[in-house]
């Protein structure tokens, strides 16, 4: 790390590396610290805190520390749960502790998942990609529910709540093996094993609530309950291949004693009670009591406190190159300024135009002045509509955002089309050279094969492709259909009044018309009040540390703002007298069927504007989150392509020496490079199986399943979920001793974040990460 931090002062400062001598000792002390914190010891987390601490400090002036950053608070989010898993949960303050500490490696996932990946100037490595994250996140929150949950049946809580928080505790591993499907790295067995905890808990969760029916008399939904917690175990035993034999244990136990007594109240309520039985579609979704929640620790969420005179870790590191006191004087700077321009400017000037408008709207105005000139006038709704459309060149903003949009879109298409063609030629060069030298020496997979997540993406986005060009001529349409109308709104005054067909004009008096004139002047010297000091965001770049000179500079304003003040008090008054002189001229005036249609045009086109703008910023935003994929698929096309020339290069070279050889050498040490090859794909059943289950979740949410309720589960083992439970370990809660496995390249690039599959015009089907369907029940 010193090594490379020394060179990059050596490039990119005027200061000599040596100067720094002792913080380049420092740093490499304390990465050594916080890199060999490998057992699970309260003492580990101070150590990576530091280090991350002083990264994100360091990182002010070197950006491309951000990828050591990220793999430091991904130890410290393992080392939070290796500390929870180590308890003994067997007591209320182990599973307090193991809870929190659940908690605190979530937060940590969270702040990495959210804030540190984001800025990263490359790729995110393959585990650290955002299903993969969403996907340990929910699992470690899973657990720290668990830990709720455990401490209520401890205390022996009313099995109303611990019902609650167990369906919660199932909604977590749910959401967990969800995007575990979705995760090209975290392994099928796994997600099999959180979905057999999802309807572990989801049984017990309608097992404890058809107790509380018992308790509640409630016979016949407590005979409901009991059979869907039935179908719920079944689903759980269905995954019996990958969970241990403790779990499967346990929910075989869990499995009798439901037998048990669901043979006991269908009995009874047959026989004694004679409740209906109500179906699933019509008992009530249980509630979820959600205690978990992902909490970033201080020292990750606010690094900056814990450096400095009164932080805990001490003096940043290499603050005479990024000196600390810069960044306490901007933020004193910042503070200070924010104070004056809002207290003293922005709030005066928002404080005089509330004013000018509620005395306008006191006295109606200037809706009377425009009913009195309905041949000229506009409905005051139209009016502020055409106004924003104007203030925002509303016509023309569309144009641009289209505009912006193809250009977008032809940024995404040539990179694809880039990555095509990369794999279509290294196909034709691997099939003129199986021809040259026949199978028997050429005997590695041929690209499609040895390439399937590629040749996958090419399908998948060309279908996002098409689908977002259709939704894109759906929008051009919309703006065909009303571009005149748009145009009309966003013009001046006199081309929306010229679009409006006239009425007959009302017969005014000399005194009236002159009373409406001096209206109309006073009313057009008040729209100056609110367009001629807009609000603006400061920036501030906008400003240096010379506090006081630059503070200074706000004096101005304060004496414009007086002058305003004074002048708005004079105008209203002018308002009032010429608002008293023409009262009696308002009087209504009928519009004809065509001035009424054309009204209802313009204010139709308006809606029609605003749709649009939606539509297109979620265009945008589409092809944005596509651009990431298709960097993604375009450079894993470099790459496999530039690997297949090195591999057929070796291939070609050992078939030119081995031709007096007999075939079969060739054969077998072509075999060898191909093997090596193929080590670097994932397995090809691990693909299929996830290819499975991603298939299962996805049906689910285009058609949500009758039964919902059957998608719970355990997680510690309990003998069947009774008030109490044995002090042995649980060993249906994860550890990380066992570990996500990890390995190959991604099946699938990361779906672009937030298009959901009703709401994205831009391509409808695109998958949505955040949407809850499949799987879930109630």
């Amino acid at each position: 790390m010193s090594a490379a931090i020394k060179q990059y002062i050596s490039t990119k400062y005027d200061q000599h590396p040596d100067m720094f001598k002792k913080d380049l000792e420092a740093v490499d002390s304390i990465r050594t610290n916080a890199v060999n914190s490998l057992e699970a010891h309260v003492s580990g987390i101070q150590k990576i805190t530091m280090y991350a601490a002083q990264l994100v400090w360091i990182g002010e002036s070197q950006n491309n520390l951000r990828f050591e950053l990220a793999n430091i608070l991904y130890n410290l989010a393992s080392l939070y749960s290796q500390l929870a898993v180590s308890l003994n949960r067997s007591t209320s303050d182990g599973l307090k502790s193991a809870c929190n500490y659940f908690c605190q490696a979530a937060g940590v996932i969270s702040h990495l998942k959210d804030t540190v990946i984001p800025d990263l100037r490359t790729t995110p490595p393959e585990d650290m990609d955002t299903m993969t994250l969403e996907s340990i996140q929910q699992l470690l929150l899973a657990q720290a529910q668990e830990c709720f949950w455990s401490k209520a049946v401890k205390d022996g809580l009313k099995d109303g709540l611990i019902a609650k928080l167990a369906a919660k505790v199932s909604d977590f591993y749910d959401q967990a093996a969800e995007f575990g499907t979705k995760s090209d790295i975290i392994s099928t067995e796994w997600i099999h094993h959180m979905t057999a905890k999802h309807h572990h808990f989801a049984a017990a969760a309608q097992y404890r609530a058809s107790r509380d029916c018992l308790d509640k008399q409630k016979y016949g939904e407590e005979v409901a309950r009991l059979r869907d917690s039935l179908v719920c175990v079944n689903e759980a035993l269905k995954e019996s291949r990958w969970i241990n034999k403790i779990v499967l244990a346990d929910l075989n136990g869990l499995k009798a004693r439901v037998n048990d007594d669901l043979k006991r109240a269908e009995k009874d309520n047959d026989v004694i009670y004679l409740m209906p039985v109500p179906p699933k579609s019509e008992l009530k979704t249980l509630d979820r009591a959600g205690m978990a929640t992902a909490r970033v620790p201080q020292a990750v969420a606010d690094p900056y406190s814990t450096l400095g005179d009164k932080g805990a870790y001490g003096q940043p590191l290499f603050a005479r190159l990024v000196p600390y006191a810069v960044h306490v004087a901007v933020s004193i700077y910042d503070e200070r300024k924010e104070r004056l321009v809002n207290t003293t400017i922005i709030d005066e000037l928002e404080a005089l135009t509330n004013n000018l408008r509620d005395l306008l709207q006191s006295l109606n105005l200037p809706a009377s002045l425009q009913a009195l000139e309905k041949p000229l006038g506009l409905p005051p709704s139209l009016k502020t509509h055409a106004e924003e459309l104007r203030q925002q060149d509303g016509y023309h903003k569309l144009q641009r955002a289209m505009h912006e949009i193809r250009k977008l879109k032809d940024n995404d298409e040539a990179m694809y089309q880039e990555g095509v063609a990369l794999l279509n030629t290294e196909a034709a060069e691997d099939e003129k050279a199986r021809s040259k030298y026949g199978t028997d020496r050429w005997t590695r997979p041929p690209s499609s094969q040895a390439a399937e997540r590629l040749y996958a993406q090419v399908k998948e986005i060309d279908g996002y492709l098409k689908s977002a060009a259709s939704s894109d001529d759906l929008v051009k349409n919309k703006f065909k259909e009303c571009e005149s109308a748009i145009q009309t709104l966003s013009g001046t005054n006199r081309d929306l009044e010229a679009s409006v067909p006239s009425s007959r004009r009302a017969t005014l008096t000399p005194a009236v018309e002159r009373a409406a004139d001096s209206l109309s002047a006073i009313l057009a010297e008040t729209a100056r009040f609110e367009r001629e000091y807009p609000m603006q965001k400061i920036e501030p770049a906008m400003f240096e540390n010379l506090f006081e000179d630059r503070l200074e500079r706000y004096e101005g304003d304060k004496v414009i703002i007086a002058r305003e003040k004074e002048s708005q008090s004079q105008l209203a008054t002018r308002i009032q007298e010429a608002n008293a002189a023409f009262v009696t001229a308002r009087r209504g005036d009928s519009s004809t069927k065509e001035r009424e249609q054309a009204l209802q045009r313009l204010e139709n086109a308006y809606f029609k504007y605003k749709e649009i703008v939606s539509n297109l910023n979620t265009g945008r935003k589409f092809y944005n989150d596509l651009a990431t994929i298709v960097t993604r698929f375009t450079d894993g096309c470099r790459n496999f392509a530039y690997q297949r020339r090195v591999e057929a290069g070796q291939m070609e070279t050992l078939a030119m020496l081995t031709r007096s050889r007999p075939v079969t050498v060739a054969a077998n040490k072509a075999s060898d490079l191909s093997t090596a090859l193929s080590n670097l794909n994932l397995n090809f059943q691990d693909q299929k199986e996830r290819q499975t289950l991603r298939s299962h979740y996805a049906a689910q949410q285009q058609t949500p399943p009758p039964r919902q309720q059957q998608n719970v589960q355990s997680a510690e083992p309990l003998a069947a979920p009774l008030p109490t439970r044995a002090p042995h370990p649980e060993p249906g809660i994860w550890d990380p001793t066992q570990g996500i496995k990890f390995g190959g390249p991604p099946h699938a690039a990361p779906s672009p974040q937030g298009q959901h599959a009703n709401s994205n015009v831009h391509h409808p089907a695109y998958p949505n990460a955040n949407a809850r369907g499949g799987g879930q029940w109630d």
